[in-house]
């Protein structure tokens, strides 16, 4: 490992601001799974701690308002789809249309005032998520990240498009997945081993892309690449390579191969990771993974790795990682003073997307 991170890079991890409310608002987040949008069903989200009520209409398509009736600012996630795409306030019946207009003001004259109206978001439901436009600019499809891995793929090579809420700021999390040494630790046995620890890493700037790369030859597979690969070797060269795309979602190749092979000859998974803000202090946090080199044979034992891969990841994110990531944000509001943490060569990840995503949005304030 010869990557040294220098003191600039240092002062810039050690600026961040943890509640800072900062985001980048001019760029696509995760709603939802698209599976999770059912037609005549509301959805409420918080979202750069912004009220959204999300549904999708009679013809499919997928809509988005401020989740507060302009009257008395009940939650419209409370009411209900009436006609084919208004949604009626659960209060008093005002009802609105997809680009927020109060259409209904069933009281009195019935006369609509002009300020009944909400905030409407551009959507667009792609890679079977629902990405959701937050900021003024206009929406701009091309910048939604690329994830058509997820697209057309074998019901039994990938797993279930799952999710929670981890009580933490989104920059935790994704330190945390920049940073994959944590696996030989805290997801040992699973995601990684003592073996492991030794990686050579690479970052690549692409485009605006940070690319984090880390590669352990000779090593044992870890827990997950035995299950997925039934007749591994015992011992292989490992390798992951963690694509981050502002704002805040991640890509992650990580697979085994034989010692001295390429990579392509051997077995793995894309692990899917979308972050959204809730809160300073809450991030959804959306999963899902594919398979590539598919060894094992048969439908029925393909099917339990299927279940298997998606409850291990599921243990491995929610009973391993969350509870470390929102003690590290409990430790962070406790602290009398401000911290400052210690840089590690195995941070200059962290350190690298920080600096894009710090450009982006002190870009998009000054314009």
């Amino acid at each position: 490992m010869n990557i040294q991170v220098g003191r600039d890079a240092e002062l810039a991890e050690s600026k961040r601001s943890m509640a800072s409310g900062n985001y980048l608002s001019n760029a696509w987040y995760v709603a939802a799974w698209s599976d999770d949008v059912k037609e005549g069903q509301l959805l409420g989200r918080i979202i750069l701690k912004e009220p959204v009520v999300i549904y999708r209409m009679e013809d499919g398509k997928i809509a988005a308002l401020a989740d507060r009736c302009a009257h008395r600012f009940a939650p419209l996630s409370m009411g209900k789809i009436v006609g084919r795409n208004r949604i009626q306030c659960p209060y008093h019946g005002l009802e609105y249309d997809t680009s927020g207009a109060c259409m209904l003001q069933p009281h009195g004259t019935k006369n609509i005032p002009s300020r009944a109206r909400v905030k409407s978001y551009p959507v667009i439901e792609k890679h079977k998520a629902i990405w959701i436009w937050m900021g003024d600019q206009p929406a701009d499809e091309s910048k939604v990240p690329n994830f058509s891995v997820l697209d057309n793929v074998p019901e039994l090579y990938s797993t279930k498009r799952d999710g929670f809420t981890i009580k933490a700021n989104v920059e935790l999390i994704i330190d945390n997945l920049l940073d994959l040494s944590h696996t030989s630790y805290l997801h040992e046995g699973i995601l990684g081993n003592a073996e492991t620890v030794e990686s050579d890493i690479g970052v690549d700037l692409d485009g605006s892309d940070v690319v984090v790369s880390r590669y352990a030859k000779s090593a044992k597979p870890p827990g997950m690449n035995k299950l997925m690969w039934p007749d591994v070797p015992d011992k292989v060269d490992k390798f992951t390579e963690m694509r981050w795309m502002a704002p805040s979602t991640l890509r992650l190749i990580s697979g085994v191969c034989l010692p001295g092979s390429t990579k392509d000859s051997g077995s793995g998974y894309h692990a899917i990771h979308l972050l959204t803000p809730e809160t300073d202090r809450t991030t959804h946090y959306f999963f899902t993974a594919v398979r590539f080199g598919v060894f094992s044979k048969g439908e029925e034992l393909n099917r339990q790795i299927q279940q298997k891969i998606a409850e291990t990841r599921r243990f491995a994110f929610e009973e391993q990682d969350a509870p470390v990531i929102e003690a590290q944000q409990r430790i962070i509001d406790d602290a009398v003073q401000p911290v400052n943490p210690v840089i590690l060569a195995i941070d200059v990840g962290v350190v690298r997307y920080k600096q894009v995503l710090n450009r982006m949005i002190a870009a998009e304030q000054a314009s």
